[in-house]
């Protein structure tokens, strides 16, 4: 009997040859990305691992500390999602005791947020407005005192290791049981026939403004703001044309700051605030009665500090998850929070030599990582089943957050989730390629690195790509 031989068609034959995965020499191609920059006296601490397996496919001084600016935000996120959990609400309440009007804050970052609001289609203001509708559902036109309770949190608002000469930017804003708008205010100058004004956005007089803006008729704008010793007294300068900046500026004292624009719009609603602004504990005594509360999930939280890199929110999740371990649930302090992180990070099995935690956001120069603290605590999530909710938190390459910009090409756009991390000296990129072989989990970190590294280090996560790319036919 004549023997049968199997023909396979033109396009099984297809997709055999692409079924393969070719891998570069993954390490060589690195080692000449970093030369340069080694050579320049850069520091790099890099681990990469293949995320199934845990398997380290590319190692260079992973286990040396480095100052890891914004990626200090990736431990803090872990542990809030450790701590905390993946269905954490923070509610901040709205009530009255007696006759006097109590907002008790819950640490809420993102209260009043402009981003997180135009997510959810919400006009700028309208917590007051939610406020003043309960308030005339009830009938009242009148309250003696405005309450602000902000003891979630401790009083320290500023961290000691954060640079004097940024406690005005955003970055550095203060940090408060009660924050609004992100603890900022929004400078505008404005060159009116040859006279300069300066709005203030949300408009209030919590702030004194000293105008030293001077008008020009050529020349670019440019607009800037230093504090004086009086709490919220700014000093705005610089140089207007037609219309300078805007410039985010951060406010002293955010409780009051949310309690004096609240008193302000009752005002505007004509409802009288008869006695004063008092910002204090309620007692457990009290009989509080409530009339709105105000709730953000920990996933946009998440979501603001790792795509975004806003600092309220890492501080803000390191704080609560400090609360969180008190037997009352109050007095968050950027110790107690240090604390915890670091119990999570010991429970990976990551030795103590290999972390120093701070602060939160990474501002802080007296924070240490190492890339393989990082790997490990990405690897962590990825093996629970928290993975797709922390990798979406993440910025997407050439999608959105703070490497929207990056990795545009077609086949890099939207493969690489990272955190980014930026301070003097230092840069950093850590998270996951999702490559053609699987997902590998990545920390780059560079000290005594400009901006030239950060072309260096975006071209370590594209090789990645490159090396496990599927074989063409």
């Amino acid at each position: 009997m004549k023997a049968q031989t199997k023909r396979l068609s033109l396009p099984a034959l297809l997709i055999l040859c692409t079924a393969g995965f070719v891998k570069a020499d993954l390490a060589e191609q690195i080692d000449a990305i970093i030369a340069k920059a080694l050579a320049q006296k850069v520091k790099f601490s890099i681990h990469i691992i293949e995320a199934d397996s845990g398997e380290t496919v590319y190692d260079h001084d992973a286990r040396e500390l480095m100052i890891p600016a914004s990626n200090m935000k990736l431990m803090v996120s872990a542990a809030a999602l450790k701590y905390l959990g993946p269905d954490y609400v923070y509610r901040t309440r709205v009530g009255l005791s007696g006759n006097q009007l109590v907002v008790i804050g819950s640490g809420d970052p993102l209260l009043g947020d402009e981003k997180t609001d135009e997510k959810y289609g919400r006009e700028s203001g309208w917590i007051f407005k939610d406020i003043i509708h309960a308030l005339n559902a009830k009938g009242i036109d009148t309250i003696e005192d405005i309450i602000v309770d902000s003891s979630r949190f401790d009083n320290e608002r500023v961290h000691p290791s954060w640079p004097a000469k940024d406690l005005n930017k955003w970055f550095a804003c203060e940090v408060s049981g009660l924050n609004y708008n992100d603890n900022c205010v929004v400078l505008t100058a404005k060159n009116i026939n040859g006279r300069v004004s300066v709005f203030v956005e949300p408009p209030t007089s919590f702030l004194t403004i000293i105008n030293e803006v001077e008008p020009i008729s050529t020349g670019t704008s440019v607009l800037g703001s230093n504090r004086n010793r009086t709490a919220n007294k700014l000093t705005v300068f610089g140089r207007c044309k037609d219309t300078a900046g805007p410039i985010d500026v951060a406010i002293q004292r955010p409780a009051a700051y949310f309690g004096y624009l609240l008193a302000e719009r009752l005002a505007g609603a004509q409802i009288e605030a008869k006695g004063q602004l008092i910002e204090k504990e309620l007692g457990e005594d009290s009989d509080f009665v409530l009339l709105v509360e105000f709730c953000t999930k920990i996933e946009d939280c998440m979501a603001r500090c790792n795509k975004n890199s806003l600092s309220l929110a890492a501080e803000a999740l390191l704080k609560t998850i400090a609360a969180s371990g008190n037997p009352d649930g109050k007095g968050g302090s950027w110790q107690k929070g240090q604390e915890r992180i670091g119990e999570y990070l010991l429970g990976l099995h990551i030795d103590k030599s290999q972390f120093y935690i701070d602060d939160g956001t990474g501002l802080s120069r007296q924070n240490e990582l190492t890339a393989y603290a990082i790997t490990t605590v990405l690897s962590d999530i990825y093996q629970s089943r928290n993975w797709q909710f922390y990798r979406n938190t993440l910025a997407v390459g050439g999608v959105d957050g703070t490497i929207a910009r990056h990795f545009q090409d077609e086949k890099y756009k939207g493969r690489i989730r990272a955190k980014t991390g930026y301070i003097s000296g230092v840069r950093s990129l850590s998270g996951v390629c999702h490559t053609d072989g699987g997902d590998y989990l990545f920390s780059i970190l560079a000290n005594n690195a400009y901006n030239l590294q950060r072309a260096a280090i975006n071209k370590i996560a594209e090789t990645i790509i490159d090396s496990y790319a599927a074989e063409t036919p």
